[in-house]
């Protein structure tokens, strides 16, 4: 199955090693089989607001032809103060030309990590209204998901545990290590399996 990972720096995983990322950590965690997952392209890119996904990512898909797409985005809506009101209707957008792509059972959306807690995280605004920004945005994502029959997955409380754990940080001191990834790949993973295999 052809696979497009859609997102921002998560999902590019910047400050990791390529295999390390968790698109490439999903894939590899699915391992073979009839209907095993082949990435075909991860189109993350730093700094990306929805609506750069919108603009730069969406129209890649009509050429790669996926079979099956994840997406994560909204970090660099809260961080550039974006609406909650036009991220919903970016959101909404996204959510539904994807569907006009590939079925509802064949996308998966995952939430935005908090980076509130990391060594750097207070260098892109007020830890406390970044936070509540994030569980904002994490609920928009989570009821557009849910209206439209798509699956989310909620990795936040994985990334609050960086403040207690570092090895849980990159050498950035801002985005997920390969140790983070791999806890966010161990539940994304049955998700994505239930609906591949089904």
């Amino acid at each position: 199955m052809r696979y497009v990972a859609l997102g921002d720096s998560y999902t590019i995983g910047t400050s990791v090693a390529a295999a390390d990322r968790w698109p490439d950590r999903l894939v590899a965690a699915l391992g073979p089989g009839e209907r095993r997952l082949e990435l075909v392209a991860n189109l993350g890119a730093n700094g990306y607001t929805s609506a750069d996904l919108i603009r730069d990512e969406l129209p890649a898909l009509d050429r790669l032809r996926p079979d099956f797409v994840t997406v994560l985005i909204g970090v660099n809506d809260v961080v550039q103060g974006v609406p909650l009101g036009t991220y919903a209707a970016n959101v909404g957008a996204i959510l539904d030309a994807l569907l006009a792509r590939v079925t509802s059972t064949a996308i998966v959306s995952v939430a935005t990590p908090d980076y509130t807690v990391t060594p750097a995280g207070a260098d892109f605004g007020d830890p406390r209204e970044q936070h509540d920004g994030i569980v904002a945005l994490n609920a928009t994502m989570a009821r557009l998901a849910s209206a439209r029959r798509i699956a989310f997955v909620d990795i936040v409380d994985l990334s609050l545990r960086a403040a207690g754990d570092r090895s849980l940080v990159a050498s950035d001191g801002l985005h997920p290590s390969r140790a983070q990834y791999a806890l966010w790949v161990e539940r994304i993973a049955p998700v994505v399996e239930g609906l591949i295999r089904s």
